[in-house]
């Protein structure tokens, strides 16, 4: 499984705009294009900062639809008021305990490594870091994300609401801190979104 993550930067108050765009005109469009297997959206309504994430069967079927989605993201940014920067990924992990409800909040961490380390990541994420997460209050589901390529990876925790997210702070900061230098990897940023759309249908991997 693969993703594309389109990111951008607005303005906060354009979000609900952006928003009804969305939902009315691009899901329809992902709903149809073939290898598609869903879409996201966490937004921080404070910053602007949105994320989209659309998921697919195949790299193939995610580079094929590159051409008919471009001007549906370039209208999105435009809407927003901001800048877009895409990321290509390979979905290596994802866990589910429980479906995210309405006012679920994700953390989402992104890591730097040696590429060649990607793997030993991958491994060491599902077996040290993913037990702790699953013990956490209000824990929905987590992935993991990872471009081998550049030797990036962006893990996603979703809970149940924002208190949940807030009162899990430390201990996600303890957690996320030792597995960073275990698995000899560079915390580059840390941010928390409301969970705006989820309508990821990609299966469990683990």
């Amino acid at each position: 499984m693969y993703a594309r993550t389109t990111t951008v930067r607005g303005n906060p108050q354009a979000l609900d705009n952006g928003v009804a765009y969305l939902r009315e005109e691009v899901m329809p469009v992902i709903d149809r294009t073939d290898g598609c297997v869903g879409l996201s959206l966490l937004a921080d309504r404070d910053s602007g900062r949105c994320i989209t994430t659309t998921a697919w069967e195949s790299q193939a079927a995610l580079h094929a639809s590159e051409e008919r989605l471009r001007p549906l993201r370039l209208h999105l940014a435009d809407l927003l008021g901001g800048s877009l920067r895409v990321h290509h990924w390979e979905i290596a992990v994802v866990h589910r305990e429980d479906r995210a409800p309405d006012g679920a909040c994700t953390r989402v961490t992104w890591t730097r490594t040696d590429p060649a380390s990607v793997d030993r990541v991958v491994a060491a994420y599902k077996t040290s870091l993913l037990p702790h997460l699953e013990e956490m209050d209000g824990f929905c589901s987590a992935s993991l994300m990872v471009d081998r390529q550049e030797g990036r990876t962006a893990g996603a925790v979703t809970y149940v609401d924002r208190e949940t997210v807030e009162r899990s702070r430390t201990d996600a900061t303890t957690v996320r801190e030792e597995f960073a230098a275990a698995a000899d990897s560079q915390i580059v940023d840390v941010a928390e979104f409301e969970l705006v759309v989820a309508r990821l249908r990609v299966p469990e991997i683990a």
